[in-house]
C-alpha cells in the first residue's frame, strides 16, 4: 500500500515545536485520511496516441507527475504487528507538512511489512530522491542495495550506529550517547567504581563499549559486569552475583525500565549504602520508575520532553490517539528535509552535504546534528528519579558550537 501525503492547509508553525511510550494506543490509518491525507491513484505518465486511439487509463504503478514538489519516500511498516508504530510515524510526517504549510514535498509511504527490498525498489522506481526510514538497522542493507545505484541517501530512524555510512544517516536515539552523558554527570556527583548489567546481544555489547569509553574519558573504574539472557529472570540472578561480589558504588542497567526495576530491587536489598543506578535512553517516559523505592536517585539521560507535550496534544487532536514516542522522528525528519529544501531544485539529487551543518537542526526532540560518520549527535538532559517523580537535574544544551 502507498499512502501519499498531500498537505491541504497550514496549521500552527512548529519548527520550534516539540522524542514515546511503548504502550500507547495503536493508531488508525483512517484518522490519517480525516486529517487531510488522501490516497492518490498512480497514473501512467506515457503520452496518449493521437485520436481516435483512447487515452490510457491510470495504472496502479506510477505516481502522478510532479514539477514543483520533491518526491520523498517513507519506508515504515503500516501493516502487521508493528504497523501502529509505522502509522504513527507516517501520521507525524503529515502533521509536519500541515503545521509548516509546506507545499514543496510529496511524501509517499511504502509498507515495509510486506517486504523491505520490494518497498525500497518501488520507492526508487517511483523517482523518490530521499528515503526516510526504515526503523530497524538490519533492514538498511536491503534499502542501500536499491538506493545506492540511484544516488539516493537514507535517513534512518534506527538507533543502530553500525549501519551509518556516507549514504546512510542514523537519526534514532542511541545508548552510546545516553550512557556517556549519564556517566559524565555521575562522576561529577562522586561516582567512582562502576559495574554493569548487560543483556546478551548487540544492545548489551554497545552499552558495554560506551561505558568503557566514557570511563576512559571521564575517569572512574569498571570493577565488574554481568551478562544475562533477556526475556526471563536471569537479570535478577545477574544482579545477585554483582551484589555478592560487591566493591561498587554505581550500577549501569542497560535495559528497559521494567527489567531495570527487577534488577534494582535485588541490588538494593539490604544494601548500605545504596548503589547509584544508571539507566539508558530506554527509560524515557516510563512512569514505572516512579513507583519503586529501589529506583530512588536513579539517573538516565535522554532528549528533552519539553516540546513533546505540545506535539502529543496536537497529534491526539488530529488523529484521535496518543502518539508513540518514536513518532517525533518522522516529524523532525520532515523539518530537516524542509530546511535542506530551501536551495534544493526539484528533480535534482538531494544535497546530502547540507546534512553536515555543524550548527545542527532543531526539532521536537531538541537540537541534533549529523557527524561525518552519519550518526546524529543529540543534546541530552540528565533526569533523576526523586520522591516519586522524574525530574531534570542537568538540562540539555540549547545548541551546538561550530
Amino acid at each position: 500500500m502507498k499512502l501519499t501525503v498531500s498537505p491541504k492547509w497550514a496549521g500552527w508553525l512548529s519548527g520550534m515545536a516539540a522524542v514515546f511510550t511503548r504502550r500507547n494506543l495503536a493508531l488508525a490509518g483512517a484518522a490519517m485520511l480525516a486529517a487531510g491525507c488522501q490516497v492518490i491513484p498512480k497514473t501512467d505518465v506515457s503520452t496518449a496516441p493521437p485520436p481516435p486511439a483512447p487515452t490510457p487509463e491510470p495504472s496502479a504503478t506510477a505516481l502522478p507527475t510532479d514539477s514543483g514538489r520533491h518526491r520523498i519516500a517513507l519506508l515504515v511498516p503500516v501493516s502487521g504487528e508493528t504497523g501502529p508504530v509505522g502509522q504513527a510515524i507516517a501520521n507525524a510526517t503529515t502533521m509536519a507538512l500541515l503545521d509548516t504549510g509546506a507545499d514543496n514535498l510529496r511524501i509517499t509511504t511504502y509498507d515495509t511489512a510486506t517486504g523491505v527490498s520490494a518497498a525500497a525498489r518501488q520507492a526508487i522506481a517511483d523517482g523518490n530522491r530521499l528515503i526516510l526510514g526504515p526503523l530497524m538497522g538490519d533492514s538498511i542493507p536491503a534499502v542501500q542495495s536499491a538506493a545506492r545505484g540511484a544516488g539516493v541517501p537514507i535517513i534512518s530512524f534506527s538507533n543502530d550506529t553500525s549501519v551509518a555510512a556516507a549514504d546512510v544517516f542514523v537519526m534514532g536515539h542511541n545508548p552510546e550517547q545516553s550512557i556517556r552523558r549519564s556517566v559524565e554527570y555521575a562522576r561529577l556527583q562522586g561516582a567512582n567504581r562502576f559495574v554493569a548489567l548487560l543483556p546478551e546481544g548487540d544492545y548489551g555489547q554497545r552499552s558495554a563499549s560506551a561505558l568503557e569509553n566514557a570511563l576512559r574519558d571521564f575517569g572512574g573504574a569498571l570493577v565488574g559486569r554481568q551478562s544475562y539472557a533477556r526475556g526471563n529472570t536471569s537479570i535478577v540472578s545477574a544482579a545477585q552475583r554483582l551484589r555478592a561480589a560487591g566493591g561498587y558504588d554505581t550500577v549501569l542497567i542497560a535495559d528497559s525500565a521494567r527489567l531495570g526495576l527487577e534488577a534494582a530491587d535485588e541490588l538494593q536489598r539490604g544494601a548500605d549504602p545504596r548503589a547509584r543506578i544508571l539507566g539508558t535512553e530506554l527509560w524515557s517516559g516510563e512512569t514505572v520508575l516512579t513507583r519503586a523505592a529501589s529506583m530512588e536517585g536513579a539517573i538516565f539521560a535522554a532528549v528533552s520532553d519539553r516540546r513533546f507535550k505540545r506535539f502529543s496534544d496536537s497529534y491526539e487532536t488530529r488523529f484521535g490517539a496518543k502518539p508513540y514516542r518514536v513518532a517525533t522522528l518522522g516529524y523532525d525528519a520532515v523539518l530537516l528535509t524542509l530546511r535542506v529544501a530551501r536551495d534544493w531544485k526539484v528533480g535534482t539529487p538531494f544535497p546530502k552535504s547540507e546534512l553536515y551543518d555543524r550548527g545542527g537542526f532543531l526539532g521536537v526532540d531538541g537540537p541534533f546534528r549529523f557527524a561525518r560518520s552519519g550518526i546524529a549527535e543529540r543534546a541530552l538532559e540528565v533526569r533523576e528519579v526523586r520522591s516519586g517523580e522524574v525530574v531534570e537535574v542537568d538540562p540539555a544544551p540549547t545548541g551546538f558550537g561550530r
